[in-house]
């Protein structure tokens, strides 16, 4: 009897150990304010959201969520397979150190006339338009690299406080440059935006889809060398930087957003390479 017994206790220890791990959410790298994670879901799932909006999922499983400048110290990442079984991982995001400024007067209100809202508005909603736009692009897969080597004049999350009260933090990375000099595509895309004219304040404004709601926008072109609906790939020529639009200075802005989330373009591409 007690062999038995102690056969059968082998046989389960056996049959646990060759059982399957339980199913679950694979990410690469850790959460953070600006930053962008790269993921696994398990074979079979139907479903996966983050704080609520729908992440889509490649056949592989793969996907991309990111985190906004000013995201909250947790995120829910929750998914579901086709048997029922939930994935759901708590995430804690953590902080980023941002450049702020105190200045030392008080923050002046902006006057927008009617001639400006009434040029501004139909922009909004090109822009709005252009991110909405779903292609299949798969640039959100590679590394990114930056789309122009030279000195960064303007940090991502940059902020000045007026007397206590915030102004507008600093959407993008800026790249300091001479008027002409070639800006490429960071990651391969599809052209969403391409202006025929400057935007008030953009300029000569070039946005690119890197798929999975992972887009591109690159501000002040001195010309842009793209049409809507092309595929670009990694390090084609896309533009010339310029000081077009409302810019003290020739530049590159070049902004990244995952659908509603403003991130840091620096954390995808990593330190800028000596030039």
């Amino acid at each position: 009897m007690k062999g038995w017994i102690a056969a059968a206790a082998l046989a389960t220890i056996a049959m646990a150990a060759e059982a399957p791990p339980p199913a679950q959410l694979m990410l690469t790298g850790a959460p953070v304010q600006g930053g962008v994670l790269l993921g696994t879901a398990p074979k079979g799932i139907v479903e996966l959201r983050l704080d609520g909006q729908l992440v889509p999922v490649d056949a592989d499983g793969r996907f991309l969520i990111a985190f906004d400048r000013d995201a909250q110290p947790q995120a829910w990442l929750t998914g579901r397979l086709a048997d029922g079984t939930p994935l759901d991982r708590a995430l804690a995001v953590a902080p980023r150190d941002w450049r702020i400024e105190q200045v030392n007067a008080p923050l002046r209100p902006t006057k927008s006339t009617e001639a400006f809202l009434a040029l501004r508005k139909p922009e909004l909603e090109r822009i709005a338009a252009a991110r909405n736009v779903v292609t299949d692009a798969q640039g959100w897969r590679q590394r990114f690299i930056w789309p122009r080597i030279g000195r960064i004049s303007g940090l991502f999350g940059s902020q000045r406080v007026y007397q206590g009260q915030p102004g507008a933090y600093h959407g993008g990375v800026d790249i300091a440059g001479a008027p002409g000099e070639p800006v490429v595509a960071p990651a391969d895309g599809v052209v969403i935006l391409a202006a025929d004219r400057p935007f008030t304040l953009e300029g000569n404004l070039l946005m690119i889809d890197h798929g999975h709601g992972l887009n591109s926008a690159f501000l002040h072109l001195s010309r842009i060398d793209v049409i809507p609906g092309q595929h670009v790939v990694q390090g084609q020529r896309i533009g010339a930087i310029g000081a077009t639009g409302r810019a003290t200075g020739p530049h590159l802005h070049w902004g990244m957003k995952w659908n509603d989330a403003r991130i840091d373009p620096l954390l995808l591409a990593g330190p800028m390479p000596q030039s």
